[in-house]
């Protein structure tokens, strides 16, 4: 069983920057892979981007130069770095994990956090 705590979120101007974390609990944290998803209002939930244990890292188009993620096996935490931001980053974020593939497949994440609101102001 895998638990996630996501923190960070926040209200920023456009063009500010924000930074998420997102805490696991279990002994095999550096086996999984760690995604980011967002859902604004109104709108399904997005893959936002994803990184396994080797490192490998997938992005979605419409964060792509503006977000990093990185992970620290160390403190079992992923982080979600986000520059640049714009209005349509509005959305609250959820962090997510699985033992599988890497993927941008929702469906294919076993376990979520709560997530945390993230709104840029224009």
């Amino acid at each position: 069983q895998v638990q996630l705590v996501e923190s960070g979120g926040g209200l920023v101007q456009a063009g500010g920057s924000l930074s998420l974390s997102c805490a696991a609990s279990g002994r095999t944290f550096e086996s999984y892979v760690m995604a980011w998803f967002r859902q604004a209002p109104g709108k399904e939930r997005e893959f936002v981007a994803a990184i396994n244990w080797g490192g490998t890292l997938y992005y979605a188009d419409s964060v792509k130069g503006r977000f990093t993620i990185s992970r620290d096996n160390n403190e079992n935490t992923v982080y979600l770095q986000m520059n640049s931001l714009k209005p349509e980053d509005t959305a609250v974020y959820y962090c997510a994990a699985d033992p599988g593939v890497l993927t941008t497949l929702e469906f294919r994440y076993q376990y979520w956090g709560q997530g945390t609101q993230v709104t840029v102001s224009s």
